[in-house]
């Protein structure tokens, strides 16, 4: 087979990017390891940025997201038994985020891309790389291309095929985790709330109208077993408790522990290889970082591959690692800092919880630090 782009990966990254190239008249071949219905069923992100939205819409796969997604205009911040509303929109000039699944985002992209006709290999892994030939091969099949996307997460094996000491790796292991629970229960809030507690962190957030997404903060390595359902109603009521306010509960749908990571690769390219999303990068989830940074590396990538095939200009190509990392680094920063400023440190002693008191005061009482925050929530126009 031979194509313009092979894009390995069908997760948002890939599947944003075939979008973008396909309306743009540009060849592309999605790989995708997994099955289809893995990857609709798939639970990550749920928390869309303005810049995230206005590219799906105009990307022309945004009419359920429009009908189904739920703007939020702020979020809270809750400490010492009091929640604190950060109005995002006001803080913004009107932009503000949208609640709608990963899953639904990637199902979506996958309808758009059935509809085409366009090709899409579902339990297709790719088995190697060859950056010299530009060829993927898998099952003994080859796919030569002029560019390879490389969308295919954490552990794919495009970054793999780098030679050592090509990239950079830069790491931050956190010792804590979140476990999460999907409730099939009307959410108890309006907007998402972030609290910090003396027991430790926990998020309120939804999916939808009729099904809630919580979280506490446990250890990394935690076992889910050890968490009946009881327990994390209790402990969810315990760390989110404020006067004249009630934590509905209801069935648990699903429950999982997951590890908190930072994680940068320099630089996002090799020869005709161009890393986006989680191939790249890594953020812990406390400031909604991670789906959203993979949209807006393959918005660049995208941006320079059309200048490529339209004038052969190779300008934004070039600029393309340069370009994603000044986001990537900005996202990073602020996803650690919303991180270590909400969770219990272990091996923290009273000093630790009364600055992170102190600064959680501070943002909840300048108009400085508050825009700082909503800002880089929403997502920053111009990094």
């Amino acid at each position: 087979m031979r194509t313009q782009v092979a894009i390995v990966g069908a997760g948002p990254a890939g599947l944003t990017l075939g979008r973008l190239l396909e309306n743009a008249g540009i060849e592309s071949v999605i790989l995708e390891s997994r099955s289809r219905a893995y990857c609709e069923a798939r639970i990550r992100a749920g928390v869309l940025e303005q810049g995230t939205v206005d590219l799906l819409r105009e990307a022309g796969v945004a009419e359920r997201l429009d009908r189904e997604g739920i703007v939020h205009h702020g979020i809270s911040l809750q400490f010492d038994g009091e929640r604190h509303r950060i109005p995002l929109s006001d803080l913004t000039g009107g932009r503000s985020i949208v609640i709608y699944g990963q899953t639904e985002v990637v199902k979506d992209l996958i309808a758009a891309r059935e509809a085409s006709g366009l090709p899409m290999l579902f339990d297709t892994p790719a088995e190697s790389i060859d950056l010299e030939r530009g060829i993927v091969r898998h099952a003994g099949n080859e796919i030569e291309c002029d560019v390879i996307a490389g969308c295919d997460g954490f552990h794919g094996v495009c970054r793999e095929s780098v030679p050592a000491g090509a990239l950079r790796e830069f790491t931050r292991e956190y010792p804590y985790g979140w476990l999460g629970i999907l409730a099939d229960v009307e959410p108890s809030i309006d907007e998402l709330v972030y609290a910090h507690t003396e027991q430790g962190f926990a998020l309120l957030s939804l999916r939808s109208p009729t099904r809630s997404r919580y979280y506490l903060q446990v250890d990394h390595d935690e076992d889910v077993d050890r968490w009946p359902d009881d327990r994390v109603w209790e402990e969810l009521q315990r760390r989110t408790a404020v006067a004249g306010w009630t934590l509905q509960e209801g069935p648990v749908l699903e429950k999982g522990v997951t590890g908190m990571r930072s994680y940068v690769c320099e630089p996002l390219r090799h020869r005709r290889l161009f890393l986006a999303g989680d191939a790249a990068h890594i953020v812990p989830p406390t400031g909604a970082k991670g789906l959203n940074l993979a949209i807006h590396d393959v918005r660049l990538l995208a941006e320079a591959l059309i200048r490529f095939y339209e004038r052969g200009d190779e300008v934004l190509l070039d600029a393309y690692s340069d370009a994603c990392l000044r986001r990537v680094w900005r996202c990073e920063h602020f996803s650690w800092w919303m991180t270590t400023t909400l969770h219990l440190q272990p091996g923290g002693d009273s000093f630790d919880l009364q600055l992170q008191r102190s600064q959680l005061h501070y943002l909840t009482t300048s108009h400085a630090q508050a825009t700082a925050l909503a800002e880089n929530y929403v997502g920053l126009a111009t990094v």
